[in-house]
């Protein structure tokens, strides 16, 4: 393992970690403290295996250190947030806010399935090889996020009037 191999796989990192952890400045610390974990444990890492697969089950397993040690965070359900919040931005970015709050809104193992399959494009095998789980583990969770994602989401967004009278659909990215 090499600086230039880690270095390929940082945008990959951050962006998991920012959608994991919600915040940018806690996804930047995770980051961080992935690879110092790796250059300590880089010894660990097999020569021709899949680095970006160990860097994920290094960041995933730091992850889930970190919850272990914090209190368990109060949840606001839709009903306890107001309708009209000050300075809200206008249009464009709602559904993006309404996405990642439903999506924090995911069980952390449901949420971290969904996420390397969708947004990092892993396989299933590669996903159950990064949380140390079963192939039939990650196809349930992924199935569980994915209802659960989409009943939130028509909750979150109230519906668009459509000028050609069809339904919205959701399409299946696998």
């Amino acid at each position: 393992m090499n600086a230039t191999q880690v270095v390929d796989h940082l945008p990959c990192l951050r962006r998991y970690a920012r959608v994991l952890t919600g915040d940018a400045w806690a996804a930047d610390d995770l980051v961080q403290d992935t690879l110092e974990r790796a250059c300590r444990k880089w010894l660990l890492w097999r020569a021709n295996t899949d680095l970006r697969a160990w860097l994920f089950t290094v960041m995933h397993n730091l992850y889930l250190n970190q919850r272990r040690g914090m209190a368990p965070a109060h949840l606001l359900s839709l009903d306890e947030v107001p309708g009209d919040l000050p300075n809200a931005p206008a249009g464009g970015c709602d559904s993006y806010l309404d996405l990642e709050r439903c999506l924090q809104r995911l069980p952390a193992e449901q949420r971290a399935v969904l996420l390397l399959v969708t947004v990092e494009d892993m396989g299933y095998a590669e996903v159950a090889k990064v949380l140390q789980v079963p192939l039939g583990t990650v196809m349930s969770r992924l199935s569980r996020a994915r209802l659960r994602l989409r009943e939130c989401m028509e909750v979150a967004l109230p519906p668009i009037a459509d000028t050609h009278d069809r339904p919205a659909t959701l399409r299946r990215m696998k």
